[in-house]
C-alpha cells in the first residue's frame, strides 16, 4: 500500500514540476524573443551590445561571449538589451559626446537604424505570437462554444429572455466562434449589442441588450455551459462531488471521467436538459445513468442520487420591490412593473403566510393556472396604490436560476420576475435555529458569516472558503447568502442582528425542517456533481490554415488589447480588472494542465500583449523611445537632455507604480479572495 501511495504522490509531484518547468520555459521564451529582436537588429546595424539580460535587477548568473555579457537576473518580469549609448536607467548616454564619437554606439547611428532596433522587439513578439497561435491551432485548441449555461437573474441578458441552453450565433451581425466573443462584445461595446441565436426548443431569436456597467467591466450576465462529463484530474483523490451533498453519498459512487447519459432511463442530451431535469424533480431520488471512461456507450452504470434538502435558519424575510422583469414573460404580460412590491398571492400575505424564498416553488407548482396577486405600486407625488393583477405561470422549474453572485436578486423563473429580500424578519418558524437563538419578528439582520464546521479547516473543504455578508441599502445579499448556505452543507453561521435596540450575535446551525415529509421536502435544484466546462476543438487541417488562423487571432488579440486600454481610459473598464505577473504565472500554470495547445495559445496572447504594451508612448518603454526618435527625425535635433531625463524618470515611476499596483491586486486581493 505504501509503495502504491508513494508512486501516486511522486507521479503528482512530477506532473506539477513538469508544468512549472513548461510555464517557466514558455514565459522565458516570450521575453527572450522580444530581447532577441533588439539584439539581432542592433548587431546587424553594428551596434555594440554590452549586455543581454533575461530579467531585471541583480544578476544571478552570467557569462561573456565575444563582447557581450549574457545574464539571468533576479526579477523575472522582463529583460533588456544594454547597448553602448543607450541605457534606460541613464538616459544622459544619448547626449554624451564621448560615446557619440564611437561609431559603434547606438546614439551614433542614423535615426532610421535606431527606429529599426527599437521596433524589432515588438515586431519579433508579433511574429512569435502569430507562430504560437498557429502551432496551437495545428495541435487543436479547446474553446468554449457560445452556449448559455446560466443567465444571471436581474442582468440584461436575463431580462431580454435568454435562457440556459440558448445558442448565440451572431453578435452585432458578426459570427461568433467562442464564448469569449460574448464577453468581448459586452465589455468593449459603446452601446447596445444585438444578439441572434436559437432557443433550446429550436426557436430563433434576436434581442438587443444593453450591458450593465455597475461592475468593474460592462457585462450582460451570461455564463458558459458545462458538459455532461466529470473531469479527470491528475490527482486521483481530487473531489468530483461537493462534500456533504447527495452526490457525495450516491451509490455506487461517481468516478472521474463519468459521462451522464440518462436520468431515470430518459436520455439527457445536454447540460441545460440536465439542469431542468434535476430542478423539476428536485425532491425525488433519481437514478443517474453514466458511462465510465473507456467503456462502450451501451454500458450504462445507474447511480442512485437522493435529493438535497434546503437548509434554513427558520427566518421569513420581508420581500423587496421587483428589481427586474423579463420581456414577454407572464409578469410582463400581466402588467407588473419594476418597483412593484408583491403583498398578497391568492389572498395570502407574502412574508407572514407565504415565505418569499418559497415563491419560485409556489408559482412553479401552479403552472398554467390563473393566480391573483396584489402589488403596491409607487405613484409620482402620491401614496402607493394597491393594484390587483392576474398571472399565469409558465412550467419552469423552481430555483433553476439561482443567486450565485453578490447582490443577485431571487428569480421566479415561471413568472419572469426577480426581487431582493429585505433583511427584516417577519416570521420565525417554530422550533427553528432562529427561534432557539431568541430572534423575534421585526429583528433586523445586520451580518451573516458562514464558517467552517467545528474541528474542520480550509483544507477539509478546499476550495470553498468562509464567506461574510453585510446587509444595508447597497448590499442586498440575503438571497445570495441563503444560497451560499446551501453549497456549504453542515456549516454553522454567525448571525449579527438588531433587536429591541441592541446588537446581538448568535451562532446558529441551519436545519432541515423535520416537519417536511421526505417525498415533499423543499429541495435544491442541484445534486452536487462537479462537471467540466463544455469545450469544442478548433483544429487547422494544414499548417497553411494554421498560419491563417494565427494571423487572425493575432489581429483580434491586438484589437482586444487596444479596446481594453481605451475602456480603461474612458472608465468603462475598472483598473481592478488588470492582472500582474503573479496572476499571469498562475494562469499559465493552470492552462499547462490542459496541454501544449492551450499553453501555446496563452503564450501567443502574452506575446501580442507584450508587443502592444511595449509600444505605448511611455518613456522607458519602446514606444517612448520611438516618440523621441520621431521628434529627432522631424526636427533634426536630439531631444533636450533635461527633458529626456525628466521624461524617462516619469515613465520609470509610472511603470514601477503600475507594477506595484498589479502586484497588490495579485497578492492582496485575488490571492485572498
Amino acid at each position: 500500500m505504501e509503495v502504491v501511495l508513494t508512486s501516486l504522490l511522486l507521479g503528482t509531484l512530477t506532473g506539477k514540476i513538469a508544468n512549472i518547468a513548461m510555464v517557466a520555459l514558455g514565459l522565458g521564451l516570450v521575453i527572450f524573443f522580444h530581447e532577441l529582436g533588439h539584439f539581432a537588429v542592433a548587431k546587424w546595424c553594428n551596434v555594440k551590445v554590452e549586455r543581454f539580460s533575461i530579467g531585471f535587477g541583480p544578476i544571478i548568473y552570467s557569462f561573456k561571449y565575444g563582447e557581450t555579457e549574457y545574464a539571468l537576473s533576479i526579477i523575472p518580469f522582463g529583460g533588456y538589451v544594454k547597448m553602448l549609448g543607450q541605457d534606460d536607467v541613464d538616459p544622459s548616454q544619448l547626449s554624451s559626446e564621448e560615446i557619440a564619437l564611437d561609431p559603434r554606439s547606438y546614439s551614433a547611428k542614423p535615426v532610421y537604424q535606431r527606429m529599426g532596433i527599437i521596433s524589432a522587439g515588438v515586431i519579433m513578439n508579433i511574429i512569435t505570437g502569430m507562430l504560437f497561435f498557429a502551432f496551437a491551432f495545428r495541435l487543436g485548441v479547446a474553446s468554449t462554444p457560445c452556449i448559455v449555461g446560466t443567465a444571471v437573474p436581474g442582468m440584461p441578458a436575463w431580462e431580454s429572455g435568454i435562457q440556459p441552453g440558448d445558442v448565440i450565433h451572431k453578435i452585432n451581425g458578426n459570427e461568433t466562434t467562442s464564448f469569449m466573443d460574448i464577453i468581448r462584445s459586452s465589455a468593449f461595446s459603446d452601446g447596445d449589442i444585438t444578439m441572434e441565436g436559437t432557443h433550446l426548443n429550436g426557436e430563433k431569436f434576436e434581442v438587443k441588450v444593453t450591458p450593465d456597467q455597475t461592475g468593474t467591466r460592462p457585462q450582460i450576465g451570461l455564463l458558459p455551459a458545462q458538459s455532461l462529463q466529470i473531469p479527470v484530474y491528475q490527482d486521483s483523490n481530487e473531489r468530483i462531488t461537493s462534500k456533504g451533498t447527495a452526490a457525495a453519498k450516491a451509490e455506487p459512487p461517481f468516478s472521474q471521467g463519468d459521462t451522464i447519459k440518462t436520468i431515470n432511463g430518459e436520455t439527457i442530451e445536454n447540460y441545460a436538459q440536465l439542469q431542468r431535469t434535476y430542478a423539476a424533480k428536485s425532491s425525488e431520488t433519481l437514478k443517474t445513468g453514466v458511462v465510465r471512461e473507456g467503456t462502450p456507450d451501451t454500458e450504462i452504470v445507474e447511480i442512485e442520487v437522493k435529493n438535497n434538502p434546503f437548509r434554513t435558519l427558520g427566518l421569513w424575510m420581508e420581500i423587496g420591490p421587483i428589481e427586474s422583469i423579463q420581456k414577454g414573460s407572464p409578469a410582463d404580460r400581466a402588467g407588473l412593473k419594476v418597483g412593484d412590491k408583491i403583498t398578497h398571492i391568492d389572498g395570502q400575505d407574502v412574508g407572514k403566510a407565504l415565505n418569499p424564498l418559497r415563491l419560485p416553488n409556489y408559482f412553479s407548482g401552479r403552472a398554467g393556472e390563473t393566480i391573483p396577486i396584489v402589488v403596491n405600486r409607487e405613484q409620482d407625488g402620491a401614496q402607493p396604490t394597491e393594484v390587483n393583477l392576474n398571472v399565469v405561470p409558465l412550467d419552469n422549474p423552481a430555483w433553476l436560476e439561482h443567486p450565485v453572485f453578490s447582490n443577485t436578486p431571487l428569480a421566479v423563473g415561471s413568472l419572469g420576475v426577480a426581487f431582493h429580500l429585505i433583511p427584516t424578519v417577519l416570521k420565525v418558524e417554530e422550533g427553528s435555529p432562529a427561534e432557539k437563538a431568541g430572534i423575534k419578528p421585526n429583528a433586523l439582520i445586520k451580518k451573516i458569516k458562514i464558517i467552517y464546521p467545528d474541528n474542520e479547516t480550509a483544507a477539509d473543504w478546499d476550495p470553498i472558503p468562509e464567506v461574510t455578508y453585510e446587509f444595508d441599502d447597497k448590499n442586498k445579499n440575503w438571497a445570495n447568502a441563503f444560497w451560499e448556505m446551501q453549497v456549504r452543507p453542515g456549516w454553522p453561521v454567525e448571525l449579527t442582528f438588531s433587536q429591541n435596540g441592541k446588537i446581538v450575535e448568535e451562532k446558529l446551525n441551519p436545519w432541515v425542517n423535520p416537519k417536511q415529509k421526505p417525498d415533499d421536502q423543499w429541495s435544491l435544484p442541484v445534486r452536487g456533481i462537479r462537471l467540466q466546462s463544455l469545450r469544442e476543438i478548433q483544429k487547422a487541417d494544414s499548417m497553411g490554415q494554421a498560419l491563417g488562423m494565427g494571423v487572425q487571432y493575432t489581429t483580434n488579440s491586438a484589437k482586444d488589447i487596444y479596446l481594453t486600454l481605451r475602456s480603461l481610459i474612458t472608465g468603462r473598464v475598472s483598473p481592478m480588472e488588470l492582472s500582474g505577473p503573479v496572476t499571469i504565472a498562475k494562469v499559465a500554470y493552470e492552462v499547462a494542465h490542459d496541454g501544449y495547445a492551450q499553453l501555446l495559445l496563452f503564450l501567443g496572447f502574452l506575446s501580442v500583449n507584450l508587443a502592444v504594451l511595449n509600444f505605448l508612448p511611455i518613456p522607458v518603454l519602446d514606444g517612448g523611445h520611438m516618440v523621441f526618435l520621431c521628434w529627432e527625425g522631424i526636427t533634426r535635433k536630439r531631444p533636450n537632455e533635461k527633458v529626456l531625463t525628466a521624461a524617462t524618470y516619469v515613465g520609470m515611476i509610472f511603470v514601477l507604480g503600475l507594477m506595484i499596483f498589479v502586484l497588490y491586486l495579485d497578492i492582496f486581493l485575488r490571492a485572498l479572495s
